[in-house]
């Protein structure tokens, strides 16, 4: 097939013109006095996380070098970028992450799955049952476990466990000498944490 062939009749090599000069498009590098385009994000930190800065390439690598997540520990250059953007002086890209205040409860919506749906409804009726053992009234066996351990009897299951730990060591033979006096002082504590625990406080 030659190039006088019909099927390239009409056919024209058409070559683009090299661009002109062309102005930036995305967004200007947020360092004071730089007027290049700011196309690398940089994070701004635990006072804002989730939201970014845009910087060029060289003063990217500046705030880099100075950058902390926790914004007292930064460089005192970038600390300032940092606290800017986190007071809203300093415009941002990205969302604002809101640290959740509490524990959320698994989720309430169905899954699909057998398992996941038990494993929700167990941790609810748990947080429920601890809730309502809080409330009652001590039964005469619990208020001498949490006399015997040393504790409120509106202790955590936390605080219970942390000091049931520190009992068993101070009381423990290795640490007595064999003492009778600290064995017994062991068992009560063992047997004092079995109580808390099958009553549902740990």
């Amino acid at each position: 097939m030659t190039s006088d062939s019909k099927i390239f009749v009409g056919l024209r090599l058409s070559r683009k013109k090299p661009d002109q000069h062309r102005e930036p498009s995305g967004r200007k590098c947020q360092w004071d006095g730089c007027d290049k385009e700011g196309t690398h994000r940089a994070p701004v930190g635990a006072d804002a996380e989730g939201l970014y800065l845009s910087f060029c390439s060289t003063h990217v690598s500046a705030y880099s070098r100075g950058y902390n997540f926790v914004t007292k520990l930064s460089d005192p250059l970038t600390a300032r970028y940092q606290r800017e953007a986190a007071s809203g002086s300093r415009p941002t890209l990205g969302t604002r992450i809101e640290q959740p205040s509490e524990t959320p409860l698994p989720s309430l919506v169905r899954s699909g799955t057998a398992k996941a749906i038990n494993s929700r409804k167990n941790a609810a009726q748990s947080q429920t049952a601890r809730a309502a053992v809080h409330l009652r009234k001590l039964k005469v066996l619990e208020a001498k476990a949490f006399e015997k351990l040393g504790l409120s009897p509106d202790a955590t299951p936390d605080e219970i466990k942390s000091r049931y730990k520190q009992l068993l060591k101070m009381h423990h033979p290795d640490a007595n000498d064999g003492d009778r006096k600290s064995e017994d002082s062991l068992r009560s504590t063992i047997e004092a944490h079995k109580i808390l625990k099958l009553n549902g406080f740990c």
